[in-house]
């Protein structure tokens, strides 16, 4: 193994460079990880416009993540050399009170690879073994690159409790809309109705698990829900846009008592109507990340054939070219799903 590696650094908004530093030594409770794959996401593209409100500069990012462990310390004896892996990047404190009762995804001190604390943009990454994950050796490395985002989808649909049997609905049709549009289908929603503002995005969650499509844009939300689920409407919504657009056709829409969760992150104070959300006695949830068993059952989905992340793979760029693939990102917005990073090509 060599002794220095390539890693990212992002300096500022923008601007990306790359600097040679020593290949970390793993800790005894530690893994060294060669990283394979990175993918991008749209919190990256908020760094990328400076316009991420917890992200400070310079960034070294990354924690969409697969690679294969090259080391293990002395006290690590679950995990061992050439295991394929993920990396759960969530840095949570263990002390605080959400910690201490098994939700340590909403720890009060919470840090997230690659935005408060260093990434995994870089050819080595050393880890605690606690936050390493396997993924099946049939698995390519690309897909368990997407395994993060996913995670993001399977905890978002537990959020609801009664999903299997259910309507729901899927405003915003990105990369996550459609990896949630694929894990309600696999815990059992009977239909799902999803919105976009692009025939393309449509077309793709139509072929990954929707029953109906509307493109708001096009045609009115009020008649395409009735249409597809009647005067009863849906039993939950899920807001994947995070705008005020699509929370107010949320709450306009819903039926009496039912439920609507936000998983979207909204990038400015949200104008929303809360006397129709207390008139109808709305159920306002939300969803923040994932914990370790959401990356269980993200793993059996795909494994069973139940969630498909290829179709979702829009491009890849080599690790050198991490700018370009932002670029190209800002460039085709309306066809680009998930963009990944090679930082070993010679590896799918």
């Amino acid at each position: 193994m060599k002794e220095t590696m390539l890693q990212q650094v992002m300096t500022e908004p923008g601007k990306i460079i790359f600097r040679e530093v020593n290949v970390p030594t793993p800790g005894p409770d530690q893994v060294l990880v060669k990283i394979k794959k990175i993918g991008v996401c749209g919190s990256d593209i908020h760094v990328y416009h400076g316009t991420h409100p917890y992200t400070s500069y310079p960034v070294t990012q990354g924690h969409e993540v697969s690679g294969q462990i090259v080391k293990t310390g002395e006290y690590v004896k679950d995990l061992k050399e050439g295991q394929k892996v993920t990396i759960e990047p969530q840095v949570f404190c263990g002390r605080c009170y959400p910690c201490l009762h098994g939700k340590y995804n909403l720890c009060e001190k919470l840090k997230v690879m690659g935005f408060q604390t260093t990434g995994t943009a870089s050819e080595y990454f050393a880890v605690d073994s606690s936050k390493v994950t396997p993924i099946p050796e049939e698995m390519t490395y690309s897909e368990g690159a997407m395994l993060e985002p996913l995670a993001v989808t399977v905890h978002a649909a537990k959020r609801f409790p009664d999903v299997k049997g259910a309507k729901a609905v899927v405003f915003g049709c990105g990369p996550i809309g459609i990896l949630l549009i694929q894990s309600l289908k696999a815990f059992g929603a009977a239909e799902i109705l999803a919105t976009d503002i692009s025939d393309t995005r449509l077309e793709l969650a139509k072929s990954l698990g929707a029953d109906y499509t509307v493109n708001t844009m096009k045609n009115d939300y009020t008649e395409a829900l009735l249409a597809a689920f009647g005067p009863d409407k849906a039993d939950v919504a899920y807001d994947c846009a995070g705008s005020d657009i699509t929370m107010d056709q949320a709450i306009q829409n819903a039926r009496k008592g039912s439920t609507i969760i936000l998983v979207a992150v909204f990038g400015k104070t949200a104008h929303v109507d809360l006397a129709k959300l207390n008139d109808s006695e709305l159920d306002l949830n939300t969803s923040m990340m994932y914990r370790h068993e959401d990356y269980v059952d993200a793993i059996r989905f795909v494994k069973e054939g139940k969630i498909q992340l290829k179709p979702l793979q829009s491009a890849h760029f080599a690790f050198e070219d991490y700018l370009k693939a932002y670029e190209y990102i800002d460039n085709n917005r309306e066809k680009t799903m998930k963009v990944l990073i090679d930082v070993d090509p010679s590896e799918e």
